[in-house]
C-alpha cells in the first residue's frame, strides 16, 4: 500500500462529506439539533436545578381532638425536597389540577387520622383497641416517574410520623439499624439520555458510508478509480480513516454541545480516553455495515433505504430510547454496549479500567471486527461490478 493513494481516497471522503448538504446535515447538523431537543425536554436547559413534584394535602382532620397528628405528617411530607405540598387548594379543586396535569398527587387525610394514631399508642400491642382509617392518595397516571417514585416517598413520611425516625420504641426482636444517609449527586433525566446520543449520532454513518459509495457506482467513480493503480487495500483504508474520523468528530461535537446544555457527568482523563476509545472501536462497526449496504445497493435511494434495515434496531434497542432492564435483544446490538460503556464511565463513576468497562469494550471490538470483515469482503467481492 502507498499512503500518497490512501490520503487521495481520504481527501476524497472529506471532500464529498463538506460538499454534501445531506451529509453535512447528517454528520453535524442532525446531532447538534438532537442534543439541543433533548436538552429541551428533558430538563438541562431551562430547568430548574432540582425535580419537584408538586403535591396537595386535603387535611379533613383539622377540628379532631388530635389534630396534631395531621399537622406532623404534612410537616414529614414537607421536609423531602422533591415535594411541593399545598394545603389551600379544596378538594374539588384539586381533583381538577390532577386531572390537568398541574399536581402529580392528592393526599385526603381522614378524619379519623389521628385518633388511628394516638390509639396505636396508648395500646401498640393491643391491634383489637386501634382505630383504623386509611389514607386516600390518588397519583397523576399520565406521569410514569411520578406514580411510581412518589409512594414510597409518602410511605417513608407517614412511617416517620407514625413510628418517628426509627421504630425503636416497638418492641421487637428484629430491629433495623439506623440507615447511612448517603450523598448522591442529583442527575437530570438529559444526563440518563445523553451517552445514548454518542452512540446515537454514529450510527447515521451507516447512511453516508452507504450512499456515497451507491452514487460512485452511480456516477461510474469506482470503476475509474480500479482504472488507476490504486488497489482495494488502498481504498479501505482512506475509506475507514476518513469515516472513523468524521464519526470521532460527530462525537466531540455532541459531547461538548451536551456539556454546554447541562449534561453533567464524572470526568476524568481515564474516562475521557476509554470512553472515546469505545466510540471510535463503534464507529467500526459502522463503516463495515455502510460498506455491506452500499455495494449490495444499485442507487443511493435503495442505499438509503436498506440502511435503515442496520440503523433502527441499533436506535431502538442499543441507545437512549432502550432505558428499561436489557433484553437479549438489546445485547445482540453493538450500540448497547458503546452506549453502556458511556452510562459507567460517565454516570455511575465506575473505574475506566474496571472488568465491567471492558468487558463491554472487548464485547463491542468482538461484534466490530466480525462486522468489519464482513464489510470488506462484500466491498472486495461486489464493488467492481
Amino acid at each position: 500500500m502507498k499512503w500518497q493513494r490512501i490520503k487521495g481516497i481520504i481527501s476524497k471522503e472529506f471532500t464529498r462529506m463538506t460538499k454534501d448538504p445531506a451529509l453535512i446535515f447528517l454528520i453535524i447538523i442532525f446531532p447538534v439539533l438532537l442534543t439541543i431537543a433533548f436538552g429541551f425536554s428533558f430538563g438541562a436547559i431551562g430547568a430548574s436545578e432540582d425535580t419537584t413534584y408538586k403535591i396537595a394535602v386535603i387535611n379533613e382532620d383539622v377540628n379532631g381532638d388530635y389534630s396534631e397528628w395531621a399537622d406532623y405528617f404534612i410537616g414529614n411530607l414537607s421536609t423531602h425536597e422533591i415535594l411541593e405540598v399545598q394545603t389551600d387548594l379544596s378538594l374539588e379543586k384539586a381533583e381538577i389540577s390532577l386531572q390537568e396535569g398541574q399536581l402529580s398527587g392528592l393526599i385526603v387525610i381522614p378524619m379519623e387520622f389521628g385518633e388511628s394514631i394516638n390509639s396505636f399508642w396508648v395500646d401498640p400491642l393491643n391491634e383489637s383497641r386501634w382505630v383504623n382509617s386509611s389514607l386516600s392518595l390518588q397519583l397523576d397516571q399520565g406521569s410514569m416517574i411520578a406514580k411510581d417514585l412518589l409512594p414510597p416517598v409518602i410511605t417513608q413520611a407517614l412511617s416517620e410520623t407514625i413510628y418517628g425516625p426509627t421504630a425503636t420504641t416497638i418492641k421487637s426482636p428484629v430491629t433495623i439499624g439506623v440507615p447511612n444517609l448517603v450523598e448522591v449527586e442529583k442527575h437530570t433525566t438529559f444526563d440518563y439520555f445523553a451517552p445514548g446520543l454518542f452512540a446515537f449520532a454514529t450510527i447515521f454513518l451507516i447512511m453516508t458510508i452507504a450512499e456515497g459509495l451507491a452514487k460512485e457506482k452511480e456516477q461510474g467513480m469506482m470503476k475509474r478509480i480500479y482504472l488507476t493503480p490504486t488497489k482495494s487495500s488502498e481504498i479501505m483504508t482512506g475509506l475507514t480513516i476518513s469515516n472513523m474520523t468524521a464519526a470521532m468528530a460527530q462525537t466531540l461535537v455532541v459531547f461538548v454541545l451536551a456539556l454546554i446544555v447541562g449534561y453533567s457527568p464524572t470526568i476524568t482523563v481515564g474516562n475521557l480516553f476509554v470512553g472515546f476509545l469505545a466510540s471510535l472501536i463503534f464507529s467500526l462497526t459502522c463503516v463495515g455495515f455502510g460498506l455491506i449496504t452500499g455495494v449490495l445497493s444499485k442507487n443511493s435511494g435503495m442505499a438509503t433505504g436498506m440502511s435503515f434495515i442496520f440503523i433502527m434496531p441499533m436506535m431502538f434497542l442499543g441507545t437512549f430510547v432502550s432505558l428499561g432492564e436489557p433484553t437479549i435483544a438489546n445485547r445482540l446490538m453493538p450500540s448497547f454496549y458503546v452506549t453502556e460503556t458511556f452510562k459507567a464511565l460517565f454516570l455511575r463513576n465506575a473505574d475506566p479500567f474496571s472488568a465491567i468497562v471492558w468487558g463491554n469494550i472487548g464485547i463491542l471490538s468482538g461484534i466490530s471486527v466480525v462486522v468489519f470483515i464482513l464489510g470488506v469482503l462484500a466491498f472486495k467481492r461486489f464493488s467492481r461490478s
